[in-house]
């Protein structure tokens, strides 16, 4: 039987924006549908999301984490290494992993910017909604 279960990682550092992605994706999948996982940052996101796509109870892992240019390039590392994370967290266990992951080129922590990515992160949500709910019908017609 497919799962019909999602789990959405949230990272911490500006959960104020972060967690406007999942009000966007529970505007397309039941709130009951979805089990709802926190970790401290993006870094820790594709672990959790491998272990927990291995489980086999989920159709699939969203991850959503807001990785914000501090002044170092350290966020470019940060970036990479999560998206590379989370497609081989995918690759690996044969569930989509899909990522709500944001870079801005331009932050400031602003009342106006931060208005801005909060809705932002809605729409994402909602676009990883309609992606996982895509791909979980696809591969239903695949198996059949």
């Amino acid at each position: 039987m497919t799962p019909t279960r999602y789990a959405f990682v949230k990272a911490g550092w500006h959960a104020d924006i972060v967690d406007r992605a999942l009000e966007g994706f529970q505007q397309l999948v039941p709130a009951e549908q979805i089990d709802v996982f926190d970790v401290p940052g993006a870094f820790e996101m594709p672990l959790l999301s491998r272990d927990l796509a291995a489980t086999g109870r989920y159709a699939a892992v969203i991850a959503a984490a807001f990785v914000v240019d501090g002044g170092i390039y350290r966020h470019e590392f940060v970036a990479q290494a999560v998206v590379d994370g989370l497609m081989r967290a995918g690759m690996d266990t044969g569930v989509p992993v899909l990522s709500v992951s944001l870079t801005p080129h331009h932050y400031q922590e602003t009342e106006h910017h931060t208005q801005i990515y909060r809705a932002h992160f809605v729409e994402k949500g909602r676009e990883a909604a309609r992606a996982a709910l895509m791909i979980g019908k696809t591969r239903a017609a695949l198996a059949a």
